[in-house]
């Protein structure tokens, strides 16, 4: 077996290493009662606020009350919000005007905190759909584990463009330890204590961060707060980017750009030694056929049998993280499209701005 192929088994077992190591919620049931306050950030989301406050009408665990934050919205998510749910004791809040030095979802959220009477904060995005379980099982997991708790939701793809967010969303959990403890935050889903949130700051700490989990992270575990992490699958998905192509780029965009310097440098060594096989793996059936350059074993049957190994290892690793089927048998095109996001990426830390939400965000 020559360098080549060495190279790029050892790469392929470190994708298993890394991507059979998720942990999902686990299942739980509260030890003691606790009020529980429901905190969601809106900023016209007209088309994703039901399917969340649907949820939150099923949940096995009722909490005291849930607030929606409006930011001001142009559409109709204050009229959604009010709309009676099974006695889901909702009210909106409108946020004040934006001061200077803040993002909109940190001074939503922060508003949201002042004017909740929970015992345990639960923050939640618009775009989250919470199963009947949810606030169940993070409620008693919080009491176990204590300080900032979350949860990265299972993405839920429908139309085809969203299949191409398959290596976002697999590397952003890759690049990361996950479990109790881990120093790592998710921003859809997070539950807090009361007290905890004000001795770390509570995104007052974090208002200017256009990815505030991260920060929110790092706020607690300065205070000797610690901060765990898990999968939703089963238990919590959402649909991102409905809106399309154009939002999903810039989103994504914006989260490289923003949180790219906040990864440990030892993950993210062994995440881009796998993707260098992936991308060898998607180069190299190609080039074999059409006759490109290729360093190493050009015999077709070598390079089928590589790229199905990469077919299968994605097959695995991304059923608990996302709803990815047929384009993980073409995965060179989310490679293409993965590359040229990084590209934009880091063209937007030059610049030290991006867009989003009609709102410019600085990346540094």
């Amino acid at each position: 077996m020559g360098w080549v192929a060495v190279s790029i088994l050892v790469r392929w077992l470190l994708g298993w290493v890394l991507g059979l190591r998720l942990p999902v919620l686990p299942a739980g049931s509260p030890v003691e009662p606790l009020s529980v306050s429901v905190l969601i950030p809106a900023r016209n989301e007209e088309s994703t606020l039901p399917h969340l406050l649907d949820g939150l009408a099923r949940q096995s665990l009722r909490p005291l009350e849930v607030i929606v934050i409006d930011d001001h919205s142009s559409d109709r998510t204050t009229a959604i919000a009010t709309e009676p749910r099974s006695g889901l004791p909702v009210r909106v809040l409108p946020s004040p005007s934006l001061p200077q030095g803040w993002c909109g979802k940190t001074w939503a959220l922060h508003n949201g905190v002042l004017a909740s009477r929970g015992e345990l904060l639960v923050f939640l995005d618009a775009d989250t759909e919470p199963g009947p379980e949810f606030l169940e099982r993070l409620v008693a997991v919080h009491q176990q584990l204590g300080g900032l708790v979350s949860v990265q939701p299972y993405h839920r793809t429908e139309k085809p463009y969203e299949q191409l967010s398959l290596l976002f969303n697999l590397v952003g959990l890759l690049a990361v330890p996950l479990g109790p403890a881990c120093g790592v935050a998710f921003g859809p889903a997070m539950a807090t204590s009361r007290a905890d949130y004000d001795r770390s700051g509570g995104h007052a700490a974090v208002a200017g961060k256009v990815v505030e989990d991260w920060f929110l992270a790092h706020a607690y575990e300065k205070v000797d707060l610690p901060v765990s992490a898990f999968l939703g699958y089963g238990q919590m998905s959402y649909r991102m980017y409905p809106g399309g192509l154009n939002d999903m780029v810039v989103g994504f965009d914006k989260n490289f750009a923003t949180a790219a310097g906040e990864v440990r440098w030892s993950w993210m060594l062994a995440v881009v030694l796998w993707l260098s096989g992936l991308f060898w793996a998607a180069w190299c059936l190609p080039a074999s056929l059409l006759g490109w350059p290729l360093v190493g074993d050009r015999a077709l049957l070598s390079n089928v049998l590589v790229y199905g190994a990469y077919v299968l290892q994605l097959l695995v690793i991304t059923r608990p993280v996302g709803r990815f089927g047929w384009i993980n048998l073409l995965f060179p095109i989310p490679v293409l499209f993965f590359l040229g996001v990084f590209l934009m990426a880091i063209l937007n830390l030059k610049r030290g701005q991006v867009r989003w939400k009609g709102r410019l965000f600085s990346t540094r």
